[in-house]
This record gives C-alpha cells, structure tokens and sequence, in this order.
C-alpha cells in the first residue's frame, strides 16, 4: 500500500522559487519568478490569495518565514534589497525595512525558555493599557496614496505587535550579511565576521548560539561550503532585559508606523483645491494693467464697495459665485478632517511613545541590567525631546487651523455678500449683517494674507499664501512660507528674558519654521540612532565559535541547484542540539550527512552517517521533525530515474557511537572515508512519485504535510504523511488516475491571472520510458535504505 495520501496537484503557470508551511494552519506559502506571493491551502490546494509585486518593494522574491503564530509572513527582495511583513489574513504590506545587502535566507524562531522574571514580564507587558486609551482607528473614507498600503490599517499594524513571548527573524546575506530582528521588526544584533554567503539559518531556542551554512569561495575559485557556529551567549544571559528591551522597542517601531499612516491620511484630507485662491491671486497679479497691491483692491471693496473692473472680473468669471461656495464648503470639510485626525490619531500617538520611551528610559538606568545590552539613557533622552518637539508641532498646527477656519469663514462671508451686490441679486437678511468687528476683523485678514511675496513667486511660482495649513504637510527640509506670527506672546517673551529657562533641557524646541513632515522625519532619525545602539553592542558580543570547512563543489556542479537545496539546520529544542544535514555529490552521491552539535558551543561535535546501497541518491532532504527526515530520491542507474518521497527514521542513526575524529586542518570530504556509517532502512514509509520529475520537498512535522516540486518548479503534488491511500488494490494505477484528475480540476478551478499549463515531462520524454517500473528494488527494503 503506498504511503501518505496525495490531497492535491497543480502545474503552476510560472516557476516557483520559495516554498514554506505556516507553523500553525494547513497553508502553504509560495513565492515564483515573477514576483508574485502566492498562498494555497492544503486541501485540493486551494488558492487563498495573491500578492502580485510592486515597484517600490520589488519583484525578485529570495526566501520566506513565518512568524511562529503563523498571522505574518516574511519574505525579503533581491532588487530593491528590502524585507516585507504581510499580514496573512488579508494579503496586507504592513511593514517594510530596507536591507544594506540582499537577503538570500531567513529563519523565524520562538524563544522556549523560561524563567520566573519572563513569566512576570509576560503577566504585566499590558500594563500600558490602564494609561493608554486604544489608538483610535484611522478612518475608512480616504484611500491612501502611500506605496506601501492600499487602504488605512491602524489595527492591522498594532497586530504586528504578536504575543509577548519573544521570537525573533534571522536574516542571513551576502558578504556575511547576518542580522537579528526582535518581533520581525526591531534589530538586536548586526553580526560581523561571518564568511560569505548565507544559504541557511538556524537560531537556537535557548539562544545560546547561531548555526549558519556559508558559501565561501576557496583558493581554487570553487564555491566551498562551510559550517559556522556563533557564540550568542549574551542573548542567553540577558534573556529576561533583552525581552523586555525588545517588546518596548517593537512598541515604538510600530506607533512610529501608526504616526506615518496617520500623516498620510492628513495630506490626502488636504485637497488641491485649497491651492485655488492663491494660484487665481496670482494670476490676476500678472495680468492686471495698474499698479494698484491686491490688498488695497480688496480693502477699497470692503470700505467703499467699489471695485476695479479687473478685480470684478477676477471675482466674477474666474471665481464665481457658485465657485467661492464650493471653495469655502472644500475648506471647511478639509480643515475639520485635518483637525480631527491630528487631536485623536497624531496626539495619542505621541502621547503613547512618549511613554514607551519614559519606561525605557527608566529600563536604562538600571545599569547593571540593561548598560550591556547598549541601553544609553543620553540617547533616549533625545529621543523624548525629538517626540516633544513633534507634539508641539502637531498643536502648532491645530492652533493655524482653528485660525484659519475663522479667518476665512469671516472673510468669505463678506466677499459672497460682497459678489451678490455686483450680481445684484437677492442677499439673505442674515448675511447682510456686518458690524465693526467684524470689519476689521476681515481688514487684518486681508492685510496679513494678501501682501504680495516676490521671494515665494521666486519658490512657488505664486507670490501668495493665502491657505497656510498646507505648507505644514509639505514634505520638504525648506522652511515655512509664511511661519505662524508669535509677535506679542507672553510665553516666548518670558522664555527669551530668562536666563535659566532658555536654554533648560526640560523644554522641548519647537522649530517654528519648520513643517509638520519635517519635525517628523528629524524624530525618525533621532528615534532610529537610539535604536542602533544596542544592535551594536549585541553584535559585536557574538564571536565564532565553530568554523568547520565541508566541502567543495566542483566547476561542472556550480550551476546545479542541488548543492544549495540539500543543506539544512534543524534546531532540537528538547535535546538542545543543532542537526545539520547536508550531501556531497561528488565524494558520495547516495549518502546523507549528519552533524550534530550541542546548542552550548562548549559541548561535543559528532558527525554520524547513514549509508544506501547504492541504488538511490537524494535530490532534496528536510528535517520533518526532531526524529524523521523526508527526502526526494533518485535512482542511482541509468535504467532505474525513478522518483521517490520517503520518510528515513533519524533514530538508529543517532544511536551510533562510533566516534569520528575531525582533522582540523582537512575539509570534510578529504577525511569522508573515516566517516562513520549506519544504514537506514525505511520500512514502508515511501511512495513513488510517478509521472513527476520531482526535485524539491518542502514539509512541516506539526501539520503532518509535505508539498513536492518538480525539476521544472512549476508542477507541485501535495500529501498528508501520516495517513495512507485508502484503495489497496492497483493503488499505483489508480493513485496516476487520481492525480491526473485531481490536475485537470484545480487547472480549471485557478483564479484569476493563473494560466493552464499542460502537464508534460520535463525532460520532453514519454512517461512510460522514463518512469518504468522496477518491482524488484520497491519490493526490497533495503534497496530503499538510504543515508
């Protein structure tokens, strides 16, 4: 009876690069050559969503993780070198950061270690839910024009938060590349001295060290893979301040993100339309014969009631009636939107990460705990100072608003009953009302917003600033055209006369020439310096501690997918071991390595083999869990190509106690023949892979699945490995039929953008002359013995 139940199978219309299982539910993520991110569900593999790419985070996909819940999906960029989070429920970019190298693997680990101050931690993270109202949710009537999101997410972006239990994304490079992101989003450790290029990952669950697979070149210019572990002790020690450190930091990272869409949302309330009166101004400056300011045009119609005939005509037939209506109802809507969105989104976002940063500042004076891990107290200080300088920008701005919301309800209530009178139309007895006040009122508006600016036609083509709310949104480093006027302010004046109270730490600078975008930008920076620091610190706390040379690939292999693909890290949480299973096809191409190393860099090394008889080589090898591996086989003889997936028990292997003595000075495979040994048998763990050229497997021991790829990596099978096909009799025959039907289904059951690709071998060969039975080695069990 063959083994594992096939549940679905697809031809894929592009090639597919990357594949991984969630931790957590029966879904598979897969990445192609376009670009394009793609989810399928194991049942009939089913297509959930897909991500196509994008411009601004790019289209060459290299590796994927997920987070151990299984809600965020990692995946990093070749061509535009960056990493993106995305939320799995609703295919969702919620987080983008760049990279200084291209990101060639990643590994998403939890930490399982406990301690009585973790579980304290744990029960108190939320504390700041009792003095932190709920960040109000961004409002769903604008449609953000940010690259980044396609539509206002606040609560999606809080979810980046996770559970408290630290985990942590490994991220491995080229030139040694090597970085370490608490949560997926914050960096606690940028790792130097690591060799060439990362092709695995593999942080251990106690945290004590870091395995990595390298490709280094060797002298003789071949690619030459290597094992290196990373002493991380201090990640270890630290466990309950890193944690600590690392949730607060995520806190911030993500209030950060929710201030950045929260200003997005204010720049698309603010309307072009705004931009009307001064651009009409303009015009009418330029093209009007007299030399009489546009402030005295305005101030004569407002004593006198007189008007030249081109201000007539500007207000007339370029403004209209109906036009200056529509303009005050624009500005109106807008300002309110603008107002709302800075007191119950901006505020309350800094009000929070004035206090995430208070806590760790208070975190960094408990020197004998957090000075190690790079906590400098001076940094977070100016990190504070940054967010207060924010926050008064932010009232600045709502006190410019509330200004300008009466200045031009004032102003266009005169000019409508003003351009009624010229139209001589019926005007409302309640707007023919206008007092004294109300008089000046308007006069001071016209002789401060009306004055002609030759320096600002010189910058902006325009020589008024009449609308003085968007130049706060501009996201430029010049400064405010028309800065808000703080002549007669009591508090400045005191400020400015105190010798003491000038220069005091305790007030935040207020930068009144700057715009809101660029106050915001100088606190990113100076909130991403104070973040640095103990990624620094942490880095360079790590040191090799193994570096063990494998083996070499020859010139005629370098191009052959397979010495990448059978390199894997397994991390033993149990028996806090790291396993790395590798293959040398030159020396042994029916042979399976294993090295076993000890978490504690200070333990043992024990290289253990498991040996075929020749009949089969392995094309791809994964650790399905901590006591079986799933391999792609091959037969070794020309007349025996047959494909195969089986499951090999690691636990005879492990129990060999010949002992293998390292020769520091020889690579690997120049002492392979002193290797140790064990056969291993598969019992009826297998099944034949017919009519597919497979090559790749990608599985998950927790949901009991595995997904197998085709040389191709465009034709993909799908099994459930522990449960067996139903039917007994011609299971072989019937298991093709099914597959073939099962292929014809989903081909027309694709969703959009999905081609139907005809399924065909790959080495353009007559299945039947390809794939021949040959009875007499399935029904051996030790043929089937491999490595």
């Amino acid at each position: 009876m063959p083994a594992f139940r096939q549940v679905g199978e697809k031809q894929l219309p592009n090639p597919v690069l990357c594949m991984a299982w969630s931790p957590k539910r029966d879904l598979i993520a897969l990445a192609n050559t376009t670009g394009e991110l793609l989810l399928h569900r194991l049942n009939s593999f089913q297509r959930v969503w897909s991500l196509p790419p994008s411009e601004y985070t790019g289209k060459e996909i290299t590796a994927l993780a997920w987070r151990p819940d299984g809600k965020i999906l990692a995946f990093s960029l070749a061509d535009t070198k960056q990493v993106v989070l995305c939320g799995v429920e609703k295919a969702e970019i919620l987080h983008v950061f760049p990279m200084q190298n291209p990101v060639t693997c990643m590994h998403w680990m939890e930490v399982v270690e406990e301690s009585s101050a973790l579980s304290s931690f744990y029960n108190s993270e939320d504390e700041s839910k009792l003095f932190l109202p709920k960040l109000p949710t961004l409002p769903k009537s604008y449609s953000t024009t940010s690259k980044i999101f396609s539509e206002e997410k606040s609560d999606e972006i809080m979810n980046l938060l996770g559970e408290v239990r630290l985990n942590i994304l490994v991220l491995g490079g080229d030139a040694g590349f090597v970085e370490l992101y608490a949560y997926g989003m914050y960096k606690i450790a940028t790792l130097t001295g690591v060799s060439g290029t990362c092709r695995s990952l593999s942080l251990s669950s106690d945290l004590k060290s870091l395995s990595v697979i390298t490709e280094v070149r060797s002298a003789d210019n071949n690619p030459e893979i290597c094992y290196i572990q990373l002493d991380t002790g201090l990640l270890s020690d630290c466990l309950p301040e890193v944690t600590r450190m690392a949730r607060k930091f995520t806190h911030i990272s993500t209030l950060l993100q929710y201030l950045h869409l929260s200003l997005t949302c204010m720049c698309e309330a603010w309307e072009d339309i705004l931009m009307q009166m001064d651009l009409r101004l303009t015009k009418f400056v330029q093209e009007k014969n007299t030399s009489t300011q546009v402030q005295d045009e305005f101030l004569e119609l407002l004593l006198w009631g007189q008007s030249s005939p081109e201000l007539q005509a500007l207000l007339m037939n370029q403004l209209t009636v109906k036009g200056l209506k529509k303009l005050g109802q624009s500005i109106e809507s807008s300002y309110s939107s603008i107002q709302k969105l800075v007191i119950s989104h901006l505020q309350s976002g800094s009000e929070a990460l004035l206090y995430h940063l208070s806590e760790v500042k208070g975190m960094s004076l408990w020197k004998q705990k957090f000075e190690p891990l790079g906590l400098d107290s001076a940094a977070i200080e100016g990190a504070i100072t940054a967010v207060g300088s924010f926050s008064l920008k932010a009232n600045e701005l709502l006190q410019v608003i509330d200004k300008s919301m009466k200045n031009f309800k004032a102003f266009f209530r005169w000019l409508y009953v003003a351009m009624l009178r010229m139209c001589e139309e019926h005007i409302p007895p309640e707007l023919n009302k206008m007092t004294q006040k109300d008089i000046a009122f308007v006069a001071d508006f016209l002789s401060e917003h009306f004055s002609e600016n030759e320096e600002l036609f010189d910058r902006k083509g325009k020589y008024f600033n009449v609308e003085r709310v968007g130049q706060y949104l501009k996201d430029e480093d010049e400064d405010l055209v028309s800065p808000p006027n703080t002549k007669g302010n009591q508090w400045l004046t005191f400020l400015q006369e105190s010798t003491h109270l000038k220069e005091s730490p305790l007030l935040f600078p207020s930068y009144p020439r700057k715009s809101l975008h660029f106050v915001k930008r100088m606190m990113e920076n100076v909130i991403e310096q104070c973040l640095q620091k103990p990624a620094e610190v942490i880095g360079k706390s790590v040191k090799q501690a193994v570096f063990l040379p494998l083996y070499t690939v020859p010139e005629r292999y370098v191009s052959y997918v397979i010495y990448v693909s059978v390199n894997n890290l397994w991390n033993d949480k149990k028996a806090k071991m790291h396993y790395v299973l590798f293959c040398m096809p030159e020396i042994s191409p029916c042979k399976l390595y294993l090295l076993r190393k000890g978490t504690d860099p200070n333990r043992y090394i024990s290289v253990i083999v498991g040996v075929s008889n020749y009949v089969y080589s392995c094309l791809d090898a994964r650790f399905y869990d901590d006591e079986m591996l799933t391999v792609v086989l091959q037969g070794s003889e020309e007349e025996n190509r047959r494909r195969v997936l089986a499951q090999l028990p690691l636990a005879s292997t492990l129990s060999c106690e010949t002992e293998f003595n390292w020769e520091p000075n020889l690579r690997l495979d120049q002492q392979s023949g002193a290797i140790p040994c064990q056969e291993l048998v598969l019992g009826n763990q297998w099944r034949e892979l017919e009519s597919m050229k497979a090559q790749f497997v990608a599985v998950n021991g927790i949901r009991k699945v595995a997904c197998v790829l085709s040389a191709n990596l465009r034709h993909i099978r799908v099994f459930e490995m522990d449960v067996e096909d139903e039917d007994e009799e011609g299971a072989e025959s019937q298991n093709v039929s099914a597959d073939q039907d099962g292929l014809e289904t989903s081909m027309t059951s694709q969703g959009q953008g999905e081609e139907s690709v005809e399924a065909e071998d790959e080495a353009g060969e007559p299945r039947g002359a390809v794939f021949q039975k040959t009875e007499e080695h399935l029904e051996s069990e030790e043929a089937l013995g491999l490595s």
